[in-house]
């Protein structure tokens, strides 16, 4: 049995998907239904179970499963504007920690979601060591402290024990999201509603849209999680890698990609910067691949308008 953890969620559902093309349905899909919504993400996909999260944990702690293949431990709070400190560290840092636990004490390969968030500004550049470290919201820091933990813990693993730094993920599966989905989304969307894309105006120095980011499509993401999961090599992978296909792009070019793309009329506005995300916002990300790479993951990464129109066709699909 394979468990997916925020398998509802939209990285996890991606997964779950990408599992079932490749003929494996003995899923435990673990997620928490407070947003109803994201029910969608699991119709037409199969598995042999849905627990909630908090029976879960319990479930985990009593010692009642057997024959776990690997878990892809997704789950988590990614409101980068959530201020409830004390929720934000139980669900993502401490939940982490138990499900990690379990992990090394069953010998169970573990690939988890960490973030690029991790590395605030990114004024000491992308690559994955402490020194680059430094969160500037409380989401960045949940992430952080676990990095933290797992690294002292990698030597004890006897079996693939993985955290992967997501970049700014975008494609289907993440309508539930609201406001937290990617540009993507909401930028289609606005296309669709009123003829035109709303980018932030430039701020620190930054002109109107060229805010740099590394949009990687979930697609790549889930070819990272099952690469590191389903192999199973005589000497295990251990350590935290970045995921993001290493060019940053403006939000300028994402909203070109999606005027092409939705063959529609529509032109781009600039709004005000909002005054609740200065000194939280990540003007520039691009991910170093270097350690990637050194590892043996050599798959190319999708070109943004190649993505972007994959995501475009899907989104004109299910919304008919």
């Amino acid at each position: 049995m394979y468990i997916v953890t925020g398998g509802a969620g939209f990285i996890g559902s991606n997964i779950v998907k990408e599992l079932n093309d490749r003929g494996i349905t003995n899923i435990l899909v673990v997620d928490n239904f407070y947003n109803s919504e994201k029910f969608r993400n699991l119709v037409g996909l199969h598995f042999s179970d849905y627990m909630d999260k908090r029976a879960f944990l319990d479930y985990l702690k009593g010692g009642n499963l057997q024959q776990v293949e690997a878990v892809f431990h997704q789950g988590a709070c990614s409101d980068t504007t959530e201020r409830d400190g004390a929720y934000m560290m139980q669900n993502n840092y401490s939940y982490s920690c138990d499900v990690a636990e379990w992990c090394l004490a069953n010998k169970t390969p573990l690939v988890y979601a960490s973030s690029a968030s991790v590395y605030g500004t990114g004024k000491n550049g992308f690559c994955e060591n402490f020194a680059n470290e430094a969160p500037i919201n409380i989401y960045a820091y949940s992430k952080y402290l676990f990095d933290q933990w797992a690294r002292e813990r990698f030597d004890e693993s006897v079996s693939t024990f993985v955290g992967l730094r997501y970049f700014n993920v975008y494609g289907p599966r993440e309508a539930h999201k609201g406001k937290m989905a990617s540009m993507a989304f909401h930028g289609y969307n606005q296309i669709k509603t009123t003829g035109k894309i709303r980018l932030f105006k430039g701020i620190d120095g930054v002109t109107d849209g060229n805010q740099l980011r590394d949009f990687v499509f979930v697609g790549d993401i889930v070819s990272a999680v099952l690469h590191f999961g389903l192999n199973n090599p005589e000497q295990p992978i251990k350590g935290i890698f970045n995921v993001g296909t290493g060019a940053a792009r403006s939000f300028k070019d994402l909203a070109a990609a999606l005027i092409a793309a939705s063959g529609e009329e529509a032109s781009i506005e600039y709004i005000s910067f909002p005054d609740e995300l200065r000194g939280q916002y990540q003007n520039y990300t691009q991910a170093n691949l270097d350690k990637l790479r050194a590892v043996g993951y050599t798959k190319e990464f999708t070109l943004l308008e190649k993505g972007v129109a994959k995501y475009v066709d899907w989104m004109k699909a299910e919304q008919g």
